[in-house]
């Protein structure tokens, strides 16, 4: 038996010299030191030897188990690392070489004018505001003095959830909440930009989605005068300091007086061209002084607070600066579109 295990031992280390292959060593590893290898055997059969011999034997088998396990590890060692050496000569990476160049995504030209106005806006002292797309009747209508049945509803046909829950129509609803939760103490100085909802057909002029950004200053003794200074100051900043603009009466059932706000041609300066339509003018907003009946429901005394409130599309207003012929190539995520803004 002694003879038989250190033959075992020799054989071994002669196989475990020779592998040339982590797998080739594994099967090695598995074949002498195994549950069905030969040293378990010969350990096996010890039950046949005398007594005082079998310690002797035991001690033997474990240390020719020990050499054999030595071995290996040790040849696994020297093989991993020359796999590695290898793999990493196959794999060098010349540094030399000019890097691929990343490329690099650009603001949508939609928010890149949002972000502008709201730049200008900040800078005026204007705070940004927010709030549900999913609104109440209340807010999105009654609270902006358009009661259930007024007839000026009908100018903004919905996408109601239930009798009392809509998609929004306009981003005025955060003006009402803002207000609200001033409990009637002034100043209040917002522009709220956001996502709208109207039931319309789409066309290249119109979405049944589209984005909003209105503004509301409350404070004492504003008037129509600061409405004039503060939409001059914008259209100036976003279109050239050339230009002017022109309060034209209208109506809106939150505002009174109401206005609709026209910006000189930035194409003609005012001669006439196909984007005025001849006229040297192009509307871009609607704005007017906050009506009492609005203040009154929000906590405010109308006789001791006045404000303005102004409403714009960034759509129509990124139309405009970008010479864009169709709004709903704003929302067809065509790059052949989007990659002509990246300077923009």
């Amino acid at each position: 038996m002694k003879e038989r295990l250190m033959t075992l031992q020799e054989e071994a280390v002669e196989k475990i010299e020779q592998a040339s292959s982590l797998k080739e060593l594994q099967d090695i590893r598995v074949e002498y030191l195994g549950k069905k290898g030969p040293i378990t055997e010969v350990l096996r059969g010890m039950g046949k030897l005398p007594a005082e011999e079998r310690p002797k034997m035991g001690q033997l088998a474990n240390e020719v188990r020990e050499v054999i396990t030595t071995k290996v590890e040790s040849k696994q060692e020297k093989l991993e690392r020359e796999e590695l050496d290898r793999q990493l000569s196959n794999e060098t990476i010349d540094v030399t070489l000019p890097g691929r160049p990343i490329r690099q995504g650009n603001a949508h030209p939609l928010t890149a004018v949002i972000e502008e106005i709201e730049d200008l806006f900040i800078g005026m002292g204007f705070s940004v505001a927010e709030g549900p797309e999913v609104e109440t009747d209340y807010y999105n209508f009654e609270a902006l003095n358009l009661p259930k049945n007024h007839p000026a509803r009908d100018m903004q046909d919905s996408f109601f959830i239930t009798e009392d829950l809509l998609l929004r129509t306009q981003t005025s609803p955060v003006q009402a909440r803002t207000m609200e939760k001033h409990k009637g103490k002034g100043p209040v100085k917002i522009i709220s930009p956001g996502k709208v909802y109207r039931r319309d057909t789409d066309d290249a002029t119109h979405s049944h989605q589209f984005m909003q950004i209105e503004g509301l200053l409350v404070d004492k003794n504003i008037r129509m005068s600061d409405l004039k200074g503060t939409l001059t100051l914008f259209a100036q900043k976003l279109f050239g300091e050339e230009r002017e603009i022109r309060l034209r009466p209208s109506f809106f059932p939150f505002t009174e007086p109401s206005v609709e706000v026209d910006v000189s041609c930035f194409k003609c300066n005012g001669a006439g061209c196909s984007i005025c339509k001849r006229t040297g003018w192009i509307e871009i907003l609607g704005a007017g002084m906050v009506h009492p009946n609005v203040l009154e429901m929000a906590g405010f005394d109308s006789k001791e607070y006045t404000g303005f409130a102004f409403g714009m599309g960034p759509e129509r207003i990124a139309m405009l600066k970008y010479g864009i012929d169709d709004i709903r190539h704003f929302y067809a995520n065509d790059l052949r579109f989007l990659e002509q803004f990246k300077r923009a």
